[in-house]
């Protein structure tokens, strides 16, 4: 397995949030804020962790935090940008909405990621999750010409590298929840006490 020094981790926090109408990775859950819990389940599998943001409000989290290189190009551009700072040679990236991931959904990213992938991403409830995903950082040159071609989707992207999908079982798929409105927050304070 590849070692915690040679993985970053990459929080994007940099989305307009217009269904949820604030900022997602200031919401709580049970009394902890979503991107806390991005960060504690990559602490465990990285070296260092950067929040992608255009906010200051991120520096309360003491971590390295770096603004979009592109601004208003999407989570395209804010990959890029966490690409562009990582030393390292991998990187698990989240969205900082999956506030119910864990270390052990994050550590089959790098169990099952080889020398002819170049990203490896989560599919939970029959879809890929391009942001629960390991990415190799040569990726960053591929995503720049991309987006200098006008690229903004994500996907479109990423089904140009050499991808593996990682399967979740049906127990493990609760955990990469996306909370984007009001009503996903709800379903989850309901759902799941920790």
């Amino acid at each position: 397995m590849i070692n915690r020094k040679d993985i970053t981790g990459i929080i994007l926090s940099g989305g307009k949030s217009n269904r949820m109408g604030t900022d997602k990775g200031f919401l709580s859950l049970n009394g902890k804020l979503f991107t806390q819990y991005c960060i504690d389940a990559l602490t465990p599998l990285v070296s260092e962790i950067i929040i992608v943001s255009n906010h200051s409000d991120y520096d309360r989290f003491g971590l390295k935090r770096v603004e979009d290189v592109i601004e208003h190009a999407g989570p395209l551009a804010g990959l890029y940008s966490g690409l562009l700072q990582s030393k390292t040679l991998y990187n698990i990236v989240l969205s900082c909405d999956v506030p119910l991931v864990t270390s052990s959904i994050l550590k089959k990213l790098i169990e099952d990621i080889s020398d002819d992938i170049d990203v490896a991403q989560i599919e939970s409830n029959g879809k890929t999750m391009p942001l629960i995903a390991l990415y190799k950082t040569k990726n960053k040159d591929l995503f720049y010409t991309l987006l200098k071609g006008g690229e903004r989707r994500l996907r479109t992207a990423v089904n140009q590298c050499q991808v593996k999908n990682i399967t979740l079982t049906s127990e493990s798929e609760k955990f990469t929840v996306n909370v984007n409105t009001p009503e996903d927050l709800k379903m989850i304070e309901n759902d799941y006490h920790y």
